[in-house]
């Protein structure tokens, strides 16, 4: 499988998750198969990692589609209110994390000194999002969720720290299958044992391990852009059909 069939898959698994997320008389196998979708992106932003062009310009393209869905979000809410709301869908920032801790830790890799000033810089912008309310006022209204749309937090993001080291794992693991696969699997059984007690299906992101496996180190077909845009376009549609049939 190449990056866009297995990028392809997590479209559609995540579709499916939205549908069962904005429509709670969907059945709730939706929202399971939906648990392979983000672990499927989080793949294939480590392919991309390690294969665009300019990975400056890569991380900064996951910045700007960050804060336009954190645009996107608050007009969404303010202009059309529901009660449940549209909800935190910001893929943008735990990408963005996963690739900026790769990054840094390469870099340190090749000079400690380069490596320390990023790792440093990314500190102090942990510490930004903390004091931001401090230093903009007109922020203090805002959830996190919006927050680290614009000053992203490896805390507070949509899916935890625990899932951008993940990422960071497919990065340094992506030339070893047996290791990655290791890994993976052991994820997947500390969110079975930390979540499923709870009702929190998210350990059944193991059955897209297959996925990864087969990928075969190509990249297929461009639709770049596609990817980026459907995200948010998805989400948005959903989420205005179901406040229509309230």
């Amino acid at each position: 499988m190449n990056v866009f069939t297995l990028k392809m898959t997590a479209v559609a698994l995540m579709v499916l998750d939205h549908v069962g997320y904005y429509f709670p008389a969907a059945p709730i196998w939706l929202r399971w198969l939906g648990r392979g979708a983000y672990p499927l992106f989080l793949f294939c932003m480590a392919q991309g990692c390690a294969h665009t062009r300019s990975r400056k310009r890569y991380l900064l393209r996951l910045y700007a589609m960050s804060l336009f869905m954190t645009a996107c979000g608050l007009f969404l809410d303010t202009r059309f209110p529901t009660e449940r709301g549209y909800g935190n869908h910001n893929i943008f920032v735990p990408l963005l994390l996963a690739g900026l801790c790769v990054s840094a830790v390469e870099a340190f890799q090749r000079d400690p000194r380069r490596g320390g000033r990023l790792l440093g810089l990314l500190a102090l912008s942990q510490l930004a999002y903390l004091m931001l309310p401090a230093l903009l006022p007109f922020t203090r209204g805002l959830s996190g969720d919006v927050l680290t749309g614009v000053v992203p937090s490896l805390e507070v993001n949509e899916y935890g720290f625990a899932f951008i080291a993940l990422g960071a794992a497919m990065y340094f693991l992506r030339d070893r299958r047996e290791a990655l696969a290791a890994v993976y699997l052991l994820f997947c059984l500390w969110q079975f044992s930390a979540g499923a007690a709870e009702g929190d299906p998210q350990w059944m992101m193991v059955f897209v391990l297959p996925l990864m496996l087969r990928y075969n180190g190509e990249r297929g077909p461009g639709l770049k852009w596609f990817f980026y845009w459907f995200y948010p376009a998805h989400t948005a549609a959903l989420f205005l059909l179901a406040r229509a049939l309230l």
